[in-house]
């Protein structure tokens, strides 16, 4: 049998005949804007509401337990007097001594709490005196910050400044304002240059580590020493309990207004636009939980600070991340920033 000699003909389906027009779209699959997933982690964390029940069931074991070692380390130390008295003697001493500690300790705590509460009664009482416009009240607000930054270095210089001019000021707004310009400039520096390495290393961690709880423990540590260390700057000096306390009311302030959620003016004022699509998405990340631990940042300030801001210019979330994060992802923009900034 001869093959035929003309050409072949092939008869194609409908489906195999259409030609790349008519091919579908190939789906646009974007990966979802970054979230600042750590921080968010971190408000619920320490924000969350504590129960009732919650705070006995934990009283009362602590002081269970307590007894309960008491009793256990008496009956020891009678042991020890009973069969060999000098270990007795040095157990007792040595069981002084942690007592002891632990008095200078609570001691300690109470005094943290105490200046923390110091500055929230100033804080008030400036809100009080400006809204009656009370000048005796304004000069006794301002008498009591003089005396809350007394023989600390960096106040030295506004506290000579405003002595001198503080007798040819009559009017109460002037005179906050006045103590305002010269007494909280540098402490409101020293703040935002914690608030800006706070951002910096909370960016950092999120967008290298590849961990899934290492951002959110790094986050909580990382604004949890922030926060501490604007109280110590502005006469807090909060202990170990009063940072956790301040910083639950931080984060349940910014969960109540939220200030945590992010939105469409957080990553295009953070992230000048287009430039978090051309990061990954780690990257993205940091720079979101960056801003928001900038925002957690200037809510302690508002929180720690003995004046409200009236003369000098509250801090940016967008300035403190851009200076923060100058050079770590590329940007340059920390000088003209710093320009538009009104913390210097």
């Amino acid at each position: 049998m001869t093959k035929p000699k003309g050409p072949v003909l092939i008869e194609l389906n409908e489906a195999a005949a259409e030609g790349p027009d008519r091919a579908p779209p190939v789906p646009d699959v974007m990966d979802p804007a970054p979230e600042g997933r750590a921080m968010q982690a971190v408000a619920l964390l320490a924000a969350r509401p504590r129960s009732r029940l919650g705070r006995f069931f934990w009283t009362s074991a602590g002081a269970l337990f307590t007894f309960i070692l008491s009793i256990a380390a008496w009956a020891f130390i009678d042991r020890l007097f009973a069969d060999y008295p000098l270990l007795g003697w040095v157990a007792l001493i040595l069981v002084g001594l942690f007592a002891l500690s632990a008095l200078l300790i609570a001691l300690r705590e109470w005094t943290a709490y105490a200046r923390l509460m110091r500055l929230d009664g100033v804080h008030k009482a400036a809100l009080a005196a400006a809204g009656s416009g009370d000048l005796t009240a304004a000069r006794k607000v301002v008498g009591r910050i003089e005396t809350l930054y007394a023989g600390r270095a960096d106040t030295e210089w506004g506290r000579s400044r405003l002595k001198e001019r503080a007798g040819d000021v009559f009017d109460a707004d002037a005179l906050l304002s006045l103590a305002e310009a010269e007494l909280m400039a540098p402490l409101d520096n020293a703040a935002r240059l914690e608030i800006e390495a706070s951002a910096r290393q909370v960016a950092t961690v999120t967008a290298i580590v590849p961990l899934a709880l290492a951002d959110v423990a790094a986050a909580l540590m990382a604004n949890l020493r922030m926060i501490r260390r604007i109280a110590e700057i502005y006469g807090g000096r909060a202990g170990a309990f009063g940072s956790w306390r301040l910083l639950r009311t931080v984060l349940t302030h910014l969960v109540a207004t939220g200030a945590v959620a992010v939105g469409d003016d957080l990553i295009h004022s953070v992230a000048g636009g287009g430039l978090l699509s051309k990061l990954s998405r780690r990257f993205g990340e940091g720079v979101i939980n960056g801003a928001l631990t900038a925002r957690v940042g200037v809510a302690a300030i508002e929180v720690c600070r003995p004046l409200p801001f009236v003369a000098l210019p509250k801090p940016r979330v967008t300035n403190l991340v851009s200076r923060g994060l100058a050079g770590l992802f590329g940007t340059s923009r920390g000088g003209k920033v710093a320009e538009e900034d009104g913390i210097s």
